[in-house]
């Protein structure tokens, strides 16, 4: 069963009231979850790491993008959904005390937050990469300075983010 699925099994299980506006079958690719997933960070749990960022990541995109698992027309959901997927992985997360890897998330939620209102989106594919690598692999002094080139609205921190996630992609 792939992430997706097994993240769809998990909200239906759970009994969430957004279990009624699930696909069902998850559409489009897995997010980030599975780069976590294969550093040495998150090596006692591979499979818990990539559902609880495809968590977060789906609660993202239910925010700013189309869902892979939710078909619902209605905004106000689509948002409390997002709320409810960010809290799922958070809290999935944090039972794992993984304290660091809270810390990265909650920048990736913040900055693309920030990112969004500025009219910046764009670079939230590449910062939702830059976040799931620091995950599972660490963070680096190179990826701070970007998210604090980010934050002030400096225009040097995109192209820094593009240097920092080359040679990936996420949609």
């Amino acid at each position: 069963m792939n992430v997706l699925a097994r993240l769809r099994a998990v909200v239906l299980a759970e009994g969430e009231p957004i279990a009624a506006v699930l696909r069902a079958t998850p559409t489009g690719p897995s997010g980030p979850g599975a780069l976590a997933a294969s550093g040495p960070r998150a090596a006692a749990g591979p499979a818990e790491y990539e559902l609880l960022v495809e968590a977060i990541y789906e609660g993202y995109l239910l925010h700013y993008a189309d869902s892979r698992l939710l078909e619902t027309a209605d905004r106000n959901l689509a948002l409390l959904a997002g709320d409810r997927l960010y809290a799922l992985g958070l809290e999935r997360l944090v039972a794992l005390g993984d304290i660091d890897a809270v810390r990265e998330l909650a920048d990736v939620i913040a900055l693309c937050a920030l990112l969004n209102a500025r009219g910046e989106g764009e670079s939230c594919g590449r910062l939702w990469l830059a976040g799931a690598r620091a995950v599972g692999f660490g963070g680096s002094a190179e990826y701070e300075q970007v998210k604090a080139l980010l934050r002030i609205g400096d225009p040097e921190g995109h192209p820094a983010l593009a240097a920092l996630t080359e040679p990936h992609a996420v949609a």
